[in-house]
């Protein structure tokens, strides 16, 4: 049995612009041979243009994200951030939006001592993933010790300092809120003092505003280390890599309490 990460590119998006692409490409010709009006002959062509373009990208991203091709990016951003978290036996470490498991997975098994909460809403968005698809893929991993919750990003239902470590991987770039720094502190409200936290996410400022003030406000409520570091430069992966995928502005947000 072996573990199924899925893909951050739903298979479903890729047969709907499929889709799309066909029938706007299908009624474009006819409105040449019936000779429509042009203004209809010009939408359809751009529907059919921006619809073929998309699913090029979508169908490259597949290729790029899936875990079992030659270029395995989300493998080797996943094992990149498992690697920022080292911990002594008996830590516990809580990973927001953990999707399939696979953070959540590479961080305990890096870490056999410890015990692993991944915590998800398992939304309608990706469809693909749930609390069962975690469970069986941390089965085939062989690895027990790891746990699946449900749970809102926005509201962690744990009390303070639960946990020593805390990390998660592009999840609050994903999440309909304007002040991205509220979500990032309630993630923060649940690790330990001396706890280790490694936050990765698209943190361009349209998305997060000033993370470089961000890490400096945390320093100044008492945070003893903490980081900005861009994953697009060879760390997780390369800025052509990125800007072909639409991860630019990658970072990691990296430190201890």
């Amino acid at each position: 049995m072996n573990a199924d990460y899925r893909n951050w590119v739903p298979r479903g998006l890729i047969v709907t612009l499929t889709a799309l692409t066909v029938l706007s490409v299908f009624f474009f010709l006819l409105s040449l041979l019936w000779t429509a009006p042009l203004m209809l002959t010009i939408c359809l062509f751009v529907l059919f243009v921006v619809s073929a373009l998309y699913l090029a990208w979508s169908v490259n991203a597949y290729r790029a994200f899936s875990y079992d091709g030659t270029k395995r990016i989300a493998g080797r951003i996943i094992s990149g951030i498992a690697d920022y978290i080292k911990i002594t036996n008996g830590s516990s470490v809580l990973d927001v939006g953990c999707g399939s498991g696979a953070l959540a997975i590479a961080v305990a098994k890096r870490n056999p001592g410890s015990f692993v909460t991944g915590l998800d809403r398992w939304g309608k968005e990706y469809a693909s993933f749930s609390m069962d698809l975690c469970r069986r893929n941390a089965v085939a991993e062989e690895v027990s010790n790891v746990s699946f919750v449900q749970g809102d990003a926005r509201r962690l239902p744990f009390p303070d300092e639960s946990f020593d470590a805390v990390t998660s991987n592009y999840v609050y770039h994903n999440i309909p809120q304007k002040d991205r720094h509220t979500l990032l502190l309630e993630t923060l409200r649940v690790l330990k003092k001396g706890g280790v936290f490694a936050i990765h996410d698209i943190m361009t400022e349209s998305k997060y505003g000033d993370i470089s003030a961000f890490a400096g406000r945390l320093r100044d409520m008492g945070y003893s280390e903490v980081r900005v570091i861009d994953t697009t430069d060879g760390v997780f992966l390369g800025k052509k890599e990125a800007m072909v995928l639409m991860l630019s502005g990658s970072k990691l947000l990296y430190g201890r309490k």
